[in-house]
């Protein structure tokens, strides 16, 4: 089997750590063990933080449809329950951006949900019977089969 000489190659991956580590601290850009350890580490904290950042956006998000929404006179929970039942699929990106610059778009968005969510009782207060008009049911039925 031929002799493998890893100079080279090693060197060169000695280089690479060390020119990542560029800035850090002390020996931390000097030193290729201390350098090597911490730029597994950083690499380890930019993976997380990347998934991190997508939560972050989504409550800033969050708050400033809040914000816009209750401006309006309704509450966020409400406003999101009344997009989804009048089937309007606007992302919270796109809803953030609308409640921070264009106050006019936002208000006929929140103007739709408000709709969908009094159209929603409605539907729902018809379709429940009342405690009374079943007891009044019970009671006719009862009074049938005697």
């Amino acid at each position: 089997m031929a002799r493998v000489k890893r100079a080279v190659h090693g060197r060169k991956h000695h280089r690479a750590v060390l020119e990542a580590a560029k800035g850090y601290y002390g020996n931390k850009s000097r030193s290729y063990k201390a350098a090597n350890e911490q730029v597994m580490h950083s690499l380890q904290y930019a993976f997380r933080d990347r998934r991190a950042r997508k939560g972050d956006f989504r409550q800033l998000w969050i708050q400033r449809i809040n914000a816009g929404a209750r401006q309006h006179g309704m509450s966020y929970s409400r406003f999101i329950s009344g997009l989804r039942e009048a089937g309007v699929e606007v992302d919270r990106k796109i809803l953030a951006d609308l409640a921070v610059r264009d106050d006019v778009a936002f208000a006929a968005l929140v103007k739709v949900a408000q709709t969908a969510n009094d159209q929603a009782t409605r539907d729902r207060s018809d379709a429940a019977p009342t405690e009374a008009a079943t007891t009044e049911a019970a009671t006719t039925e009862a009074n049938a089969a005697s």
